[in-house]
């Protein structure tokens, strides 16, 4: 399942030339993912179901919430099936993976409002969850691989708004709001065939390369509880950090048309994808720009981008309240913040850590811990919003939240940097667990 010829002329091609035709090819193949996932959430969904002894809950939360469940679920798996892939069984994988997603869109049109629809978003976001993982071990382990992962990562914030967008514009011409996401998905998945197989295509990392960010063979169970123990208190930091920060950036994404109907904004369809576009090139060129350093200033400069970031969400929302910043200058403000943070925990900062650490190993593995967890702080969100809190309004809430991942998510990621910062710095007791690993 490879197109000999573009295999071949990457392989000889100079360092530029594959990385912007591997940019565009995972930047494609992950794009297509979103018009399986997102496009339902633009929909109102105005009912409500009986959750018997919990009282009742709104539809669309609870579609959010099952397709969360199925997603959360696919990420636990895929601690196993992504950090285990190998070869052409990658591209066939993320096939038979968005197929699944995409025939659960079609049983979600028929179902409608109903209970039946709740389990078919399941089985949406079930398989979903792996496609991050299985498109990223396309890219890690090379020279600008920082470069190839911050491109990748721009293709979850513009097709997030793009989606929408495009979901909205069906939706004008009256197609009922259950059908529309099956046929965003139907109008993606020619190009998503097309982009998976170019993918596939790309050659592995040559020997420098591998001798340079060190080998990424798939990772057994015991590999993996070893690299996890090793560097438990340090991960556990990170993955709490990124646990809070998904749940954030995942309760923006879904109900973005809540948050931008209050801010005044229900009839332009485009600001979706116009107020998400400036947050994906700021993110390009910062995160891109990694690719111009090595080793531990790739690593702490992350570290650095992620604490500042923090602060940029706090300030931007406080300067909001005041009213000395107009609604879309926030939101693209506090949405650069969030991303600038939220991206290097998906690839670069897990890339650049198993190669400082010397570790042959895929970085695919803590990729999905982090996403798993976070995931599940995503679930914990919801549950909070719905019952908890369900008479504040979208909008106070999100603001709300702005201000929790500056205090609380600065404070995890800044002992997280200090312990790896203290591993690194002290060469002796880093040694001697380098050594455990090797042997």
């Amino acid at each position: 399942m490879k197109n000999q010829k573009l295999e071949s002329f990457l392989c000889k091609a100079s360092p530029v030339t594959f990385s912007l035709i591997a940019a565009v090819l995972s930047f494609s193949t992950y794009f297509c993912m979103y018009a399986f996932r997102k496009p339902f959430s633009v929909g109102h969904y105005n009912t409500t179901l009986s959750l018997g002894p919990f009282g009742d809950g709104q539809l669309k939360i609870m579609l959010i919430f099952f397709q969360i469940i199925g997603y959360t679920l696919s990420k636990f798996i895929g601690i196993k099936v992504v950090s285990e892939s190998a070869g052409a069984n990658k591209a066939r994988l993320i096939i038979m993976l968005i197929s699944v997603a995409l025939v659960a869109l079609f049983c979600f049109g028929l179902t409608g409002p109903s209970y039946l629809g709740l389990i078919c978003l399941f089985f949406n976001g079930l398989p979903l969850g792996m496609i991050w993982g299985l498109v990223c071990e396309y890219l890690e382990g090379r020279k600008t691989s920082d470069f190839l992962f911050a491109a990748l990562s721009t293709s979850f914030i513009v097709a997030s708004g793009a989606v929408k967008s495009i979901g909205r514009l069906i939706l004008s011409y009256g197609i009922n709001e259950y059908w529309m996401p099956f046929m965003v998905g139907l109008i993606f998945y020619p190009l998503l065939l097309l982009s998976v197989y170019l993918l596939n295509s790309i050659p592995e990392p040559t020997n420098e390369e591998k001798a340079l960010r060190c080998s990424r063979p798939p990772m057994n169970e015991d590999e993996r509880k070893l690299f996890f123990k090793s560097f438990a208190p340090g991960l556990v930091l990170f993955t709490a950090f990124y646990m809070i920060l998904t749940a954030f950036r995942d309760f923006r994404d879904n109900f973005a048309r809540e948050i931008w109907d209050s801010l005044g904004y229900a009839a332009s369809p485009e600001i979706f994808t116009l107020s998400e576009f400036p947050i994906a090139i700021g993110c390009l060129v910062l995160m891109g720009s990694f690719t111009l350093f090595k080793d531990k200033t790739t690593f702490f400069g992350i570290g650095l981008v992620t604490i500042l970031s923090m602060l940029l969400v706090g300030v931007s929302t406080w300067l909001f309240q005041l009213g000395q910043l107009d609604p879309v200058l926030w939101m693209v403000l506090s949405g650069l913040g969030l991303y600038l943070a939220y991206i290097p925990f998906g690839c670069i900062l897990y890339d650049n850590l198993m190669g400082l650490l010397k570790f042959s190993g895929t970085a695919g593995f803590m990729i999905y811990v982090s996403d798993a967890f976070g995931y599940l702080g995503s679930v914990g969100l919801l549950f909070y919003k719905n019952f908890a809190r369900p008479n504040i309004s979208w909008l106070n809430f999100f603001t709300q939240l702005n201000y929790v991942i500056c205090f609380v998510g600065g404070i995890l990621i800044i002992l997280g940097n200090i312990y790896f910062y203290r591993k690194v710095f002290r060469p002796s007791s880093f040694n001697r667990i380098a050594d455990v690993i090797h042997s």
